[in-house]
């Protein structure tokens, strides 16, 4: 108690330095939920392409497909060594009127089924079941789409204007899956073209369209070694391994995240600077105290954790509304994303954690060099201090 009546002497100057604090704080929090989540999405795709190889038209990245490809490069690929199994997949956007936006957009996913048995990114249901080839005309929705979509377990929702039976419902796995709405091939090679130009509509067996192929190795196999070795023996594809993802992705977001962290530590230094500040003052405030103290026997180290004790509490108070502030804002801007099913921010635990601890040690830093001043004073001279 006596270091909160310490600490609020001066009320005003206080609050404002505890608002500074608050601010970096919530800076903090908001840029680093986005990246909490970029990341999250990264890793889900990390283990997705950790064991095998994607597949795509000649010119395409790892993420997108430049064109369609034929169902006739299915038996070609499959005759590799080096192959166990190959899915053939249709992927597209759920909405013709989807705009560019930061973050994965909801898709309509399309495949064979083959390979279920070899893959191993697994996911979960919350209700319902797992598509089979023979389920034409059902699909099941991904978490961030059911209420976009209003999907029940048995009930209906419309993609692209055609009606379809819901047969499960995936559990949230923070990741790609959670924006996709996922049918049988047939349904998605339908879908996928309609969108194409009605020239080319008229001259297009949708039976034989597919946009990627998922390339299951034999054991043992190198998935790397296995990318190279189709790309040799299949003309007109780009197959790729792991590390394509590694290198076209998950490096691109260590500097987004890296800008995102950076403007939050800016607001948190300026936050710093007003604690360093506010503690100044104190100090010079409290010199006949700091003297009295001294006199009566206090050391130096006693009067260092003192005042290193009212900037920890400035920092912790801070800290903790900046995190609650972050979070009411995180959560109101992911409820506004919600109808159009873009939920950009995550408040993990460790960026809770991290952010309050960080604002902690930011006060406790930033009042070292006020409370080193404070224990360097000599008592008789603090004692005439006016």
């Amino acid at each position: 108690m006596r270091i909160l009546r310490n600490v609020f002497r001066r009320k005003l100057r206080v609050l404002l330095t505890i608002f500074g604090i608050t601010i970096g704080v919530l800076a903090l929090v908001v840029m680093g939920s986005m990246a909490e989540k970029i990341n999250l999405l990264v890793a889900g795709g990390t283990r997705y392409y950790s064991d095998k190889v994607t597949v795509a038209a000649a010119g395409s990245s790892t993420m997108v497909s430049t064109g369609p490809l034929s169902m006739a490069k299915l038996p070609e690929i499959k005759n590799v060594p080096g192959v166990a199994e190959v899915s053939a997949g249709v992927g597209t956007l759920l909405s013709t009127e989807s705009s560019a936006s930061f973050g994965m957009p909801p898709m309509i996913q399309g495949n064979d089924m083959r390979g279920q048995q070899l893959e191993s990114f697994k996911i979960s249901y919350t209700q319902g079941r797992a598509l089979t080839a023979a389920d034409q005309g059902s699909v099941v929705v991904g978490a961030d789409l059911v209420k976009k979509l209003g999907a029940k377990v048995g009930g209906q929702v419309t993609v692209r204007g055609e009606k379809f039976t819901v047969v499960g419902i995936l559990d949230k796995t923070l990741t790609a899956p959670d924006s996709s709405v996922w049918m049988t091939l047939g349904d998605a090679q339908r879908i996928f073209v309609q969108d194409l130009p009605e020239m080319l509509r008229s001259q297009v067996n949708p039976q034989d369209v597919a946009t990627s192929f998922v390339v299951y190795p034999t054991k043992g196999t190198d998935p790397e070694a296995l990318a190279k070795a189709i790309n040799l023996a299949v003309p007109g594809v780009k197959a790729t391994g792991p590390s394509a993802f590694q290198q076209e992705i998950a490096s691109t977001t260590k500097i987004l995240n890296a800008i995102l962290y950076g403007i939050a530590l800016i607001s948190l230094i300026v936050g710093g600077l007003s604690v360093i500040n506010t503690m100044t003052m104190s100090v010079s405030e409290r010199t006949r105290e700091i003297g009295v103290r001294k006199a009566i026997g206090a050391s130096d180290g006693q009067i260092v954790r003192q005042f290193l004790a009212e900037a920890a509490v400035i920092g912790l108070i801070g800290g903790v509304s900046g995190l609650f502030l972050g979070w009411v804002a995180a959560t109101v801007a992911n409820a506004l994303g919600q109808a159009s099913s873009l939920s950009l921010f995550l408040v993990t635990p460790r960026l809770a954690i991290g952010s309050v601890v960080f604002a902690v040690v930011l006060g406790v830093v930033s009042g070292l060099y006020p409370s080193l001043h404070a224990a360097r004073l000599k008592p008789v001279v603090a004692l005439r201090y006016e």
